[in-house]
């Protein structure tokens, strides 16, 4: 929603405490989000096999037919009919400020799913990745793939406000790849005590997404690797760049792409949603994504990625949902709201 004045300036310094404030409001705007739906969505875009585990309220049925439609298995996910989807609400004033709030609403019982109970009927995943979700839910889906001998991606994201050093280190230990941003990053490291080595010594690779100076990928024993983001044709909407980014690094790890050139998939990825308004709003043409990779990483780099890429294009239809056909033998389990 957005406020057309300033809400500094409905704030009484003498009535802090007690605060009681409506806004008439110049604008609604609904879209749709939560991170494991939005990496699903990109992961369905380049052709592979997603499948979303998570829990949603009685509410999401458009919402899955939307999710279906775009290559996404939504057979994980756990409808609960007492209790509404997870969902974030924001006022934004003329000068950016906002107030806001989260209601986890189902996402509270993301932790009664069972991952071998999915896989059982969509068969096994080649990755997991444990997104931000309810921290028993991430707890539970992070041992489940290690008894499993599952390779589990780690993206605690906005989840590492409120865990501890503990469970932080608890959730990264023995993951394939480690997720942050560069504040989450340093997070991540005052909140556990460890040092970057240490860290790297517990996990595979760690992506730290840079923003617009790209992304930097380490691995224990070798020098970092990075890599900048293509030119973006506008700059529309920041919101789920780095989901975008993470659904393209992951596809070009199942598609055992060399590191560099699954974080080049993945940049240019997170450049589309970026010239987009919305999180999973953009458009994804095999054709373009091809002519833009080549024109920004070389000729080798599309060709890396030409054999993997769907011939469809584009957002799929609302009302006519489309199978998720992989480009790899396995699928990627997306988990968090």
């Amino acid at each position: 929603m957005e406020f057309p004045g300033s809400i500094a300036e409905q704030l009484l310094p003498d009535r802090l405490d007690r605060v009681s404030l409506s806004f008439l409001v110049g604008g609604l705007e609904v879209r749709r989000g939560g991170v494991g739906a939005n990496i699903a969505v990109g992961l369905g875009r380049l052709g592979l096999a997603p499948v979303l585990v998570g829990a949603a309220g009685a509410d999401h049925a458009e919402y899955d037919a939307w999710l279906r439609a775009n290559g996404v298995d939504t057979t994980g996910v756990l409808t609960v009919p007492e209790l509404f989807t997870a969902r974030f609400l924001c006022t934004t004033d003329r000068e950016q400020n906002q107030i806001a709030s989260f209601y986890p609403g189902a996402m509270a019982r993301a932790a009664e799913i069972d991952l071998a109970g999915v896989l059982a009927r969509t068969g096994p995943a080649r990755l997991v990745l444990v997104g931000p979700d309810d921290p028993a839910a991430m707890r539970r889906r992070t041992e489940e793939c290690r008894r499993a001998g599952i390779p589990f991606a780690a993206d605690p994201s906005q989840q590492l406000a409120r865990l501890d050093g503990e469970e932080i280190a608890q959730l990264v230990g023995g993951a394939e790849l480690l997720f942050t941003n560069a504040y989450e990053r340093e997070l991540l490291l005052r909140k556990t005590g460890l040092t970057a080595e240490q860290v790297l010594g517990r996990v595979g690779s760690w992506i730290t997404t840079l923003g617009a100076d790209g992304v930097r990928i380490e691995r224990r024993g070798a020098p970092p690797v990075h890599t900048a983001p293509p030119p973006e044709r506008a700059l529309a909407d920041p919101t789920g760049v780095g989901d975008a980014f993470r659904a393209g690094f992951l596809a070009g790890t199942v598609w055992r792409l060399p590191v560099l050139a699954a974080a080049r998939v993945g940049c240019l990825l997170a450049t589309l949603a970026l010239e987009a308004v919305g999180t999973q709003e953009y458009r994804f043409d095999p054709a373009d994504f091809l002519h833009r990779l080549a024109e920004a990483y070389g000729p080798a780099a599309a060709a890396a990625v030409r054999p993997h890429l769907p011939a469809r294009s584009g957002i799929r239809s609302k009302g006519n949902p489309a199978p998720a056909g992989p480009s790899s033998n396995s699928s990627t389990a997306a988990a968090g709201t």
